[in-house]
């Protein structure tokens, strides 16, 4: 670790779970490589997430290079239930009205930010601020420091929901449902059902595109972009990124815990680290224990972990398909499992949303184990015995089976997993689309066929299994730090802040 210095970087991410967990890690790298001090600004509610995340970070010193800033925001003003300051639980509307609403953040921002600048006689080194909140490169233009923009998805992901957003591509096409994306190449064709249904009805007067287009316009004002992924993992994808923003993209990923990235787990090793609980700060529903012991009752490769991120679920008709499809493929699955939409997400969950009998027969059988709402999902993809993963294809998720071998059944729900899904299946041949979002029908049987293709040990399986364990290769050896032996992402990490520190000195020239 270097020794600490006086220099600081102010963070601000956006309110998502899925947003503040890359935002931590980065931090955690950040200081571990510079010794630079770290202030997180964000609302109160989210304040008090961090704070417990860090507190179970028992393997951290003190977490002492972490300032926790908060940030006044009054949800009830903003037309959101109370206490609502981040996506989770929250419908597709109420999401709106919070991105909406974030945007009230910015003075506060810039008095906060003006009010370190005063205390320690300088400006912050710089902002980090999330691709949501763009205005901020314009508070950092004002306080005389420099702001950098961090995707906290893939490079391909980036681009494709930054350039839909901003060109809108597919509005007033009659003649195809499938059409070409400013910043792709002609052979990277995107369709209509890629999209979601209110990218889809985007006509740019909408409340979503006013938020989205201007955000988006002002990060790409900023002085260069963070991207958490891997440069051999999305060469093509960090290539067409940086044509199209016309500024320095650094792929410093992927910001996973280095215990995950460093060692093959097997067996009961994992059990004593409690690396799910540390990264998302979120109380399990089941034993990390329980889990692993589950997991060494069957055979390596043969477990389908089902999971759909910290915030989704499907439609009661789809669930129900899906466990009718599990149970018909006689394959062992651990699912996370949440209320379906339309339902309460915190209520009890209800055994009519599952063919009558399902959980005692998946019991019985030892076929099936079912977590309400939460899992040790890092610990649970890095067991030998997990052999796919039926996802979200959030890019958490995607970077978490990826770095342990583990192939993909893509179930994109929301915000860029389609277009994450699409370049899983066509550029990397590591997964295969089941379905896409909420409205469409679901069919057993094709769950069925999916299943056992996926997790078939030969044909198409095999294959994906063999590139998944290429890519875990690449994300392990862009992290390496080993004396003069740097990977990319240690390197690019490294020319970032070489970038501020020069950018720093010519401002103090000037």
């Amino acid at each position: 670790m270097a020794s600490k210095s006086n220099e600081q970087i102010v963070m601000l991410p956006f309110m998502a779970h899925g947003h503040l967990i890359p935002f931590i890690a980065l931090a955690r790298q950040i200081y571990q490589a510079t010794g630079f001090r770290i202030s997180f600004a964000s609302t109160p509610l989210n304040i008090q997430y961090l704070t417990s995340t860090f507190k179970s970070s028992s393997d951290e010193p003190e977490n002492d290079y972490i300032t926790l800033l908060e940030l006044p925001f009054c949800s009830a003003d903003n037309g959101l239930p109370p206490n609502t300051e981040n996506t989770e639980n929250l419908s597709l509307d109420s999401i709106g009205k919070l991105c909406s609403a974030s945007q009230s953040l910015r003075a506060p921002f810039h008095s906060l930010v003006s009010d370190i600048s005063a205390k320690q006689g300088h400006p912050p080194l710089c902002i980090i601020s999330d691709v949501f909140f763009g205005w901020a490169s314009e508070v950092a233009n004002s306080l005389g420091t420099v702001n950098v923009t961090f995707s906290t998805g893939g490079a391909y992901g980036t681009l494709a929901y930054s350039s839909l957003w901003l060109n809108l591509p597919h509005r007033g096409r009659s003649d195809s449902d499938e059409f070409h994306l400013p910043g792709f190449p002609d052979r990277c064709r995107f369709h209509i059902t890629q999209l979601h249904h209110f990218l889809r009805n985007a006509d740019g007067t909408d409340s979503w595109s006013k938020f989205f287009q201007s955000q988006i316009s002002f990060s790409m004002q900023s002085a260069g972009w963070l991207c958490n992924t891997v440069e051999e993992f999305e060469p093509a994808g960090l290539e067409w990124l940086r044509n199209f923003l016309k500024l320095p993209v650094w792929a410093i990923g992927p910001l996973l815990p280095p215990t995950v990235l460093k060692k093959d787990y097997s067996s009961l090793s994992v059990v004593a680290s409690g690396i799910s609980t540390r990264r998302a700060g979120k109380r399990l529903e089941i034993s990390v224990e329980k889990c692993m012991e589950w997991l060494e009752s069957h055979s390596p490769a043969s477990v389908l972990y089902i999971s759909f991120g910290s915030q989704n679920s499907i439609n009661p008709s789809q669930m129900m398909e899906l466990a009718i499809g599990l149970e018909e493929s006689a394959k062992p699955f651990i699912w996370v499992i949440r209320p379906p939409v339309g339902f309460e997400q915190k209520c009890e969950f209800r055994a009519e949303w599952l063919p009558e009998g399902f959980e005692e027969r998946m019991e019985k059988r030892k076929q099936g184990l079912l977590v309400s709402n939460w899992a040790p999902q890092l610990e649970i993809l890095s067991h030998e015995s997990t052999g796919a993963f039926l996802s979200h294809c959030g890019w958490n998720s995607v970077l978490e089976s990826l770095s342990q071998a583990v192939p993909i059944i893509g179930w994109p729900l929301a915000a860029e997993q389609a277009y994450n899904s699409k370049m899983l299946v066509e550029e990397m041949g590591v997964s295969v689309e089941l379905t896409r979002w909420l409205h469409n029908s679901m069919d057993w049987k094709e769950v069925k066929k999916v299943i056992e293709m996926v997790m078939d040990k030969n044909g198409k399986g095999g294959d994906m299994r063999s590139k998944a364990l290429a890519i875990k290769d690449q994300l392990r050896a862009a992290v390496r730090d080993e004396g003069e032996d740097k990977g990319s992402s240690v390197r690019a990490l490294d020319d970032f802040i070489k970038t501020l520190q020069s950018k720093r000195q010519m401002s103090s020239i000037s």
